[in-house]
């Protein structure tokens, strides 16, 4: 009976649904809630059930992905990161222009409030849940501080960067006073802040004289 009904449906030129189309449609439609909503009602109010109604989805259709609503969340804000960061930080021979560059960039990103909320968010919850903090880190946070890693032993490599310095280092030194402040609310970020903390830090990783 089966393979009957499959040739009168080759016959007739008809063809099955792609279900990993609409599975794709369903995951992207979940990633739009979900980021959409947490800017709306903060991550305590974001519920699954909210997810799955923005979505046009059934709640078990998410049950079925992901375990809580941070893993959706997290999820949804990481999504297209490894192509973003694939792209490397700018060498145009200039450290410090291409930090500033690059850093103002981010700073209009962390100030746009439907970016930094879910940001936030996750940040929130991976203060109480040791492995979403661990995840976010890992698909995250350590892929980025890596490209400053990159950039900076290639200033390094070509004399803009003290031979003796732990680039590492560098990197959290220039990323970290930047992090502090959006998360801690210490102060604005702004373009100026951004200059100023490249040409402060870049004072203490040049070559000495």
């Amino acid at each position: 009976m089966a393979t009957t009904s499959a040739r009168s449906a080759g016959a007739s030129g008809a063809k099955a649904p792609d279900s990993s189309r609409r599975s794709e449609r369903s995951r992207q439609a979940i990633f739009d809630a979900a980021l959409t909503l947490v800017g709306e009602v903060g991550y305590d109010k974001l519920t699954i059930e909210g997810i799955a109604s923005r979505a046009g989805v059934g709640k078990q259709t998410i049950y079925r992905w992901w375990p809580s609503k941070a893993a959706v969340l997290l999820d949804a804000f990481t999504a297209g990161a490894d192509e973003d960061y694939a792209k490397g930080l700018p060498d145009t021979g200039d450290l410090a222009a291409d930090l500033k560059t690059v850093l103002r960039a981010t700073a209009d990103e962390f100030n746009d409030h439907a970016w930094q909320a879910p940001y936030r968010a996750l940040a929130a919850a991976g203060a109480s849940d040791e492995e979403l903090s661990r995840t976010f880190v890992t698909r995250l946070l350590e892929p980025g501080i890596l490209l400053y890693v990159d950039r900076l032993r290639r200033a390094q490599e070509a004399g803009e960067v003290a031979a003796d310095i732990d680039v590492r280092v560098a990197a959290e030194m220039v990323l970290s006073p930047f992090s502090q402040r959006w998360l801690m609310r210490t102060g604005e970020l702004t373009h100026a802040f951004v200059d100023t903390l490249v040409d402060q830090a870049l004072r203490g990783l040049r070559p000495r004289d």
